[in-house]
């Protein structure tokens, strides 16, 4: 076959991109649903703002370590292997997420859900450590491009899963266990693309490097990464002491010292992976809570229907990065810098949202923002760094997936609880003592401290009540949501506002994030610039890969 050298991709090249394409769809058609269920969790189990973004952030983590482990290892046992392993988590990830009842204490159900999710996330990582080098592999001279395509996948997924969502939760109330489930079908599916499919080596483990000679491009400086991100994980996640926590952390960094004996490790590769730290942060950890945001500031049909709507959008636009790389001439980089100045643009617009025109308006500029993040930059750590195999990139994948976990989604969450809370209690001290949450939230305590959210349960009963008069409305040919509005209390209306207002204050907060991927990018581009030009660098005497293993 021909492995994507300019003479066209074969048949087995050609199924195993569209085999990653529905794994990767499988991940996303899990992860929305999971976005527009979490009110149902909330109003059911009574959780915080800030608990369910622990939940979900669970399914942000497990992938981190997924693609990490996936990633150093594919080489060596194969990529088959690993994709029955990841199949087989999917599995025992949905038998752990459905098993919460109401009759269950709440704490249970919390570390059902957190570990469904995390077992789940750890499948989708370890299934990203298989497509990401195999496509990066098979398309080496195109790498920009068809990773766009192999990620377009996640949109895709997004779009199935909130559209199913949406008919099945706003239109019939199906229970929340059978739209979860509903994942397993692209899971079935992907397992059957890739049966009987045989693998490429990547370019690195054709040239026969060892694994310490692929990691030492990462070296010390992207093992300061991904130890700080460890430490976070240990401290919130497990919840370890601050010494245990660095002491874990110090051990990796120790480990991969030894394996790079003392490399470094490159100052650009080590931008890149803070640039994807944040690249995770702002666009997964913001995925998994536009939907409640935006139906919160206008209905929740309408936040689905909006999702929907930029996912697609994203969607089709991954299909077209080689027309705007070649026919636009922006390069790599030029692209990613011009996409985080629209998505921080985008946030700014849709904090400010009225009503659904011009909500469509302002998620447009965010979804084409944040459409080429995460497989351009994908894509420039393969044509930069070809020694390093899979091992940069599922690094990469693992770095934005464990900062949308440990920062995006539970910080989005606590900004929420922070920004509700005060709006409450200063527009009504009395109310905000009725409503308030038991325990404050935390995140970063050191940086950000303690803050006392709304709780889930009481805030939930004022959401469905405001959704129900809405409906009723509708029915009676009322679109008027001011008079929505009247049926609920004055206390009910103030618990409303407030909680739009620490909405629309979260969005301006996490506009700041790609304000500094901007930064870093122009950075980037200027050091290109200044010596002839971004340019893909390749081994030396490598050739496209040829042979295959199973």
């Amino acid at each position: 076959m021909s492995n994507g050298n300019g003479n066209g991709p074969g048949a087995n090249a050609n199924r195993l991109l569209w085999a990653g394409f529905m794994a990767i769809l499988a991940a996303g058609v899990g992860f929305s649903i999971r976005g527009g269920i979490l009110d149902n969790w909330g109003a059911e189990f009574g959780f915080t703002a800030t608990e369910l973004g622990n939940i979900s952030g669970a399914g942000f983590t497990g992938f981190c370590f997924g693609i990490i482990i996936g990633g150093v290892i594919c080489d060596k046992i194969g990529y088959g292997k690993l994709v029955v392993a990841a199949f087989a988590l999917h599995i025992i990830s949905a038998f752990v997420t459905l098993a919460p009842t109401p009759a269950m204490e709440k704490e249970t159900v919390r570390q059902l859900l957190f570990w469904g999710s995390w077992i789940f996330a750890y499948a989708n990582g370890t299934l990203e450590a298989v497509a990401n080098p195999l496509v990066a592999t098979l398309f080496f001279h195109n790498r920009t491009h068809f990773l766009n395509i192999l990620h377009a996948s996640w949109p895709a997924g997004l779009v199935l899963g909130s559209a199913t969502g949406w008919v099945l939760d706003d239109r019939f109330q199906v229970h929340w266990k059978y739209q979860m489930a509903l994942f397993l079908i692209p899971a079935a599916i992907y397992g059957i693309m890739f049966f009987g499919r045989h693998f490429p080596k990547s370019e690195a483990s054709e040239k026969g490097l060892s694994l310490g000679e692929m990691f030492k491009d990462v070296g010390i400086l992207g093992g300061l990464v991904v130890c700080g991100l460890l430490v976070m994980f240990c401290q919130g996640i497990l919840g370890l002491g601050n010494l245990e926590s660095l002491i874990v952390g110090a051990v990796l960094l120790v480990a991969v010292g030894i394996i790079t004996r003392g490399a470094i490790g490159h100052w650009m590769l080590f931008m890149l992976f803070v640039a994807h730290a944040l690249v995770g942060a702002v666009e997964l950890g913001t995925d998994n809570w536009i939907q409640n945001i935006s139906g919160n500031i206008l209905t929740s049909e309408q936040g689905k229907w909006l999702f929907v709507f930029t996912s697609f959008t994203m969607f089709a636009l991954r299909f077209c990065a080689d027309f705007i790389e070649k026919r636009m001439g922006l390069s790599p980089l030029g692209i990613l810098m011009t996409c985080a100045m629209l998505a921080c643009l985008g946030l700014n617009l849709t904090s400010g949202i009225a009503s659904f025109g011009g909500a469509m308006l302002a998620l447009t500029v965010y979804g084409v923002g944040k459409t080429f993040f995460w497989p351009t930059m994908l894509a420039v750590a393969s044509d930069r760094f070809p020694r390093t195999g899979a091992v940069a990139i599922s690094i990469m994948g693992g770095i934005g997936m464990m900062s949308a976990g440990l920062i995006g989604a539970p910080g989005l969450g606590y900004a929420k609880d922070r920004f509700a809370g005060e709006a409450l209690k200063t527009a009504d001290a009395a109310v905000f003592e009725q409503y308030k949450a038991e325990k404050p939230s935390k995140f970063l305590p050191l940086v950000f401290g303690e803050a006392t959210g709304l709780d889930g349960k009481k805030l939930g009963e004022v959401q469905s009540k405001l959704g129900a008069a809405r409906t009723e409305l509708a029915k009676a040919g009322n679109q008027d949501p001011k008079a929505a509005l009247d049926k609920l209390t004055a206390q009910e209306q103030r618990v409303h506002e407030s909680s739009i207002k620490g909405d629309r204050k979260t969005l301006v907060a996490d506009s700041f994030i790609p304000a500094t991927m901007a930064v870093i990018y122009l950075l980037l581009l200027l050091y290109f610039k200044a010596i002839g030009g971004y340019k893909p660098v390749h081994i030396e005497g490598a050739q496209a890969p040829a042979k295959e293993t199973a």
